[in-house]
This record gives C-alpha cells, structure tokens and sequence, in this order.
C-alpha cells in the first residue's frame, strides 16, 4: 500500500496501517528532522513527536490538497522549525538574564591598581637577588622552566640550581614579608 491509502487507514484507527505507514516515513521525517535540528537527541524526539502527532491527526490529511508523505514532511518540517526557534529563544533568554545578572564583585580599578603596586613590589625584591638567583628565579617562575630545564639552559649541575632557587625564594619570600 501507498503512504496515501495507509493515511485514510490510519485515520479510521487502523493500528496495522499506522505500522506501515511508519515503516514508510520514520527514516525520511527522521533524515528531515536531523537537517534542521542537527542534534541527534533533540532530532529523535522531534520525530517521535511527529510520528506521534501523525497517529492523533491523520483525519487532518486532505489527499486533494497533496500526497501523505508531503504532508507528513511538512509537519515534520514545522515541527524541527519550531524546536530550533524555542531553543534559540531559550538561549536569548538565558544570554539576557546573564547580561542583567552580571554586576562585578569587584571594583576593577582598584584590582588593577592593586596588581600593579603587587608586581612592581616583586619587582624591587627581585632586584635585590643576586644576579644569579634573579637568572635562576626568572627562568623557572616567569618562563615556566623546570629546575632541570633551568639547569641545562644555564649549562649548570641541577644540585647548583636548585641550591640558587631555595636561596633566592627564601629572600623574596623575607622581601615580600613572609606572603611568597
């Protein structure tokens, strides 16, 4: 049987015309409902909600006015159409909240002033380092080197190394007050 002739037996309540009828569709309203929606999860409940709405309207079907399965892409169509919009609408209503929620927890004039007097303080106890600690300091906390990738890159055993790094951030840590 053609989509057509399963349609005015499904209308009548024909539970064995629904079920071929299904067999007919589901893999096209499918493939047209994952086009428009794209995620899979959302586009298999649109379609079961198609299908669905299918069982409950086919005595809406007017077979003068075009084939079953036209109709039943255009509902599906519609349907797909009408998720995307809700979740967009959805997203612009959260994006809005958001934007009329978000008051800043902090004075950011202040943050900056604050990180700025911060970093030149470690600057002046960095310049109290001996050039060596300084060099050694820098390259692990300011280039993001290992105590060995320091040791190598200043040709230096690691022991040597790690004996500048604990020298050196003990005086920044007295420098700093005891807070480094």
């Amino acid at each position: 049987m053609e989509a057509d002739e399963l349609m005015a037996l499904v209308a009548d309540g024909d539970q064995k015309a629904f079920e071929e009828l299904y067999g007919l569709v589901s893999g096209p309203v499918f493939g047209l409902v994952r086009r428009v929606v794209r995620d899979p999860a959302q586009s298999e409940e649109v379609a079961q909600e198609v299908l669905l709405e299918l069982w409950r309207s086919a005595a809406r079907f007017d077979p003068r006015r075009g084939s079953a399965l036209a109709w039943v892409l255009t509902v599906a169509h519609r349907r797909a159409v009408d998720r995307v919009r809700a979740a967009r609408a959805a997203g612009e209503r959260e994006r809005l909240e958001a934007r009329r929620a978000h008051h800043p927890a902090f004075d950011q004039v202040s943050e900056e002033v604050e990180a700025g007097l911060e970093r030149e303080w470690v600057r002046r106890c960095l310049d109290r380092l001996t050039a060596l600690q300084r060099q050694s300091v820098t390259l692990a906390y300011y280039d993001g080197y290992t105590y060995r990738e320091v040791a190598e890159r200043l040709s230096l055993p690691l022991g040597t190394v790690k004996t500048r790094m604990r020298d050196g951030l003990g005086r920044l840590r007295d420098c700093l007050g005891g807070t480094a």
